[in-house]
């Protein structure tokens, strides 16, 4: 009978050693070979080895283990034996029933794991049908054969109620299985632990699944494909403006929500790709452009083309004093009101010849004389008297005193035209040095020039020249001819 409960144990031992490993298992059996002693319960400490010495009866015992916490076991133990419960009776056919809490002292794992257990139990004596209440106390140790297979060495004292106390000793096998924590999903972490139990993950995210690798499961994970940012739920955002790059029409610059994800520079309210200056602000009325307009005539630089000068605009902003619509840089009569085109210029006399180009423009004139009148008749029968009667001592640029009234009527025309300029021309006779008459021609018509400057008349408005010998107006012959040679001449002339 005993070898085959033997052989019964090591098959069930072999049978659950299969479940694995180092997951702290949560059920057990043992089974366990006793030793009995009732013939001293209680001896004195000189005499303690008389517990191990009086054995007297044997049994054998299977025992149910269950985890309850880390390092506390349940066990229902049931054993059968036989034994001597008083001194002087025979043997008796017992049987025990326990309720025990043991205490594994070292964690799951160790070579050696000592115990300690207490519980409450029962006695049953079949020969005599008697009961008897236990309450069961010892010591343990358990010594690790394989992951969940143990050898168990235990002594136990029972106090009794009502009979003789006694002591168990045993040795046996403790086979243990399950898993106190699985791991259904097969990722390392424990169920108790993984809060995706049934789904592969990792253990940074407790169990839960995270495909791209960015830290926040997939479950909370918006963008479970793509390696994103917690602040936005696992989306990503490559320029870093806390928008989904989905979501960005600039994915990749940073910018503002208001744009969906686009900037603006220079914060005036208005997108860079919709402002035409990006880096200055500016009105959305301007796209953008701040207003410039340094001469506050209400015109913008960039449409100024006078943009330091303040006008209006029929002018594009340049300045208008005639109020002509035609801009005094390019009037050409900037104090007269005049049409654009004459160059902003009137026609003040009416003659037909503009005031740009009429040298006497409030004197109607004609156009040889560029809009000046004609010199009357008798105006230029003074000028060629001048020219027979002004004369000078011989050789000399001398003035005859006869000559002052004639200059005089020169300057009473040129008071009269004061439009026209003059020219004094000097001239001689053929005879003697040629340099000579040239020098002296120039003397000659130098002094007339002189005496209409002393005269009042603008230096400015004349010229003088001499021409020596060389244009003679009769033949120098005779003598009529180089008197007639002997000149100065007067013209009148519009510049």
């Amino acid at each position: 009978m005993k070898h085959l409960i033997t052989v019964f144990c090591l098959f069930l031992t072999m049978l659950l050693i299969q479940s694995s490993a180092l997951a702290q298992p949560t059920d057990g059996i043992t089974f366990r070979q006793n030793w009995y002693n009732y013939i001293t319960p209680q001896p004195q400490w000189e005499d303690w080895t008389d517990v191990y010495n009086n054995v007297d009866g044997r049994g054998l015992e299977i025992a149910y283990n269950r985890n309850l916490t880390k390092h506390t076991w349940l066990v229902v133990p049931v054993k059968f034996g036989v034994g001597r419960q008083s001194a002087g009776g025979r043997n008796a056919l017992l049987g025990n029933l326990d309720v025990i809490f043991e205490n594994r002292l070292c964690k799951y794992g160790n070579l050696i794991n000592p115990t300690i257990h207490l519980g409450v139990g029962s006695t049953w004596n079949f020969d005599q049908e008697e009961f008897d209440f236990n309450i069961p106390a010892g010591l343990g140790m358990n010594v690790r054969l394989l992951p969940n297979l143990y050898v168990n060495l235990q002594s136990q004292f029972r106090f009794s109620i009502e009979n003789r106390p006694g002591w168990h000793h045993g040795v046996g096998l403790v086979v243990l299985w399950g898993d106190q924590n699985p791991d259904r999903d097969k990722d390392g972490i424990g169920d108790k632990d993984d809060k995706c139990p049934d789904v592969f993950g990792v253990a940074s995210l407790m169990g839960c699944p995270d495909k791209d690798g960015d830290g926040i499961t997939d479950s909370d994970d918006k963008c479970p494909d793509v390696a994103g940012v917690a602040a936005l739920m696992g989306c990503p955002d490559k320029d870093g403006d806390m928008i989904t790059d989905a979501e960005d029409d600039c994915p990749t610059v940073k910018g503002l929500a208001a744009f969906k994800g686009c900037p603006d520079t220079d914060n005036d309210g208005i997108k860079d790709s919709d402002d035409k200056c990006p880096r200055e602000a500016g009105p959305a009325s301007h796209q953008g452009c701040p207003i410039r307009d340094k001469d506050g005539d209400g015109i913008e630089d960039k449409d100024d083309k006078c943009p330091n000068d303040k006008g209006p605009s029929s002018t594009m902003g340049c300045p208008d004093r005639d109020s002509d619509g035609v801009a005094d840089k390019d009037d050409a009569c900037p104090d007269k009101k005049g049409d654009s085109a004459h160059k902003g210029c009137p026609d003040t006399d009416g003659d037909g010849i503009y005031d740009n180009e009429d040298r006497c423009p409030d004197k109607a004139g004609v156009a040889a004389l560029r809009g000046c009148p004609e010199i009357k008749k008798e105006d230029k029968a003074k000028l060629e008297r001048a020219i027979k009667l002004v004369q000078f001592e011989t050789g000399k640029d001398v003035l005859l005193q006869k000559s002052y009234a004639v200059l005089d009527e020169v300057v009473s025309v040129m008071n009269q035209y004061s439009e026209y300029s003059l020219n004094i021309a000097g001239h001689t006779d053929n005879q003697g040095d040629d340099k000579l008459n040239q020098e002296l021609s120039e003397r000659r018509a130098k002094r007339c020039y002189d005496y209409l400057v002393s005269k009042g008349v603008a230096a400015t408005r004349m010229a003088h020249a001499g021409y020596g010998e060389t244009k003679p107006v009769a033949d120098n012959k005779t003598a009529d001819g180089r008197s007639q040679n002997r000149r100065v001449e007067f013209e009148l002339y519009v510049k």
